[in-house]
């Protein structure tokens, strides 16, 4: 039987919180934190120099660019690494869009660590973990083909799909733009391109649709 330990590579922005998800994880007798980055650009090129990783995890919201995008980047370089998203997005909101991405699981931060570690493993087993309440709600999704607004959001890039949930709950563009570390004018650009997308009339349609769609999801 093999002892080879799992390498688990971390991307998030929080130092503290990577340092302490990683003192966790090296407690265990199965995995390994080898790998540290705080964005994705530092992720890809860590990955670049072949450092041995066979599963990352990492947040959606990363300074400079979204997680989504991330995941693409990654799977462009090494096809089959298993990702695994650790957000404090509420998963009822982002699960179905980073199962789209390509991860193949979705926890949210306020978690115990022992759900983390369950889906840590079976990610590496190449299975998809979500919460039993998420599984659930998917499979209705499925059965019912899904409505046309969540079809009209399925149109909407990464980063513009954050935009949208950050509007919905309330955020100004000037907040979003310092909590997605973007310009204002990135701000207002990915508003009116979800605007267009979404057949919005105005900013004050823009944020009843966000507000009402939020309160759809959870």
């Amino acid at each position: 039987m093999s002892t080879e330990k799992a390498k688990v590579m971390l991307v998030d922005d929080h130092a503290m919180l990577r340092h302490g998800i990683a003192m966790m994880i090296n407690l265990e007798s199965d995995m390994e934190v080898v790998a540290e980055a705080g964005d994705g650009a530092e992720a890809l090129a860590i990955l670049k120099k072949n450092t041995p990783v066979d599963i990352v995890l990492l947040d959606v919201t990363l300074k400079t660019v979204s997680g989504f995008e991330v995941i693409k980047s990654i799977h462009a370089l090494i096809p089959a690494l298993p990702t695994l998203f650790l957000s404090m997005h509420d998963e009822s909101v982002y699960a179905e869009r980073a199962l789209r991405a390509g991860a193949l699981g979705y926890v949210m931060k306020q978690e115990s660590g022992e759900i983390l570690l369950a889906a840590i493993r079976e990610v590496l087993k190449g299975n998809i973990y979500l919460s039993s309440a998420m599984q659930g709600k998917l499979l209705k999704r499925i059965a019912t083909g899904g409505s046309e607004p969540e079809q009209l959001i399925n149109k909407l890039t990464p980063s513009e799909f954050e935009v949208l949930h950050l509007i919905g709950q309330g955020h100004s563009s000037q907040e979003i733009a310092n909590l997605l570390c973007r310009s204002i004018k990135t701000i207002e650009t990915h508003r009116f391109n979800i605007r267009v997308k979404l057949n919005l009339k105005d900013g004050a349609d823009l944020i009843r649709y966000a507000t009402r769609w939020i309160s759809e999801e959870h």
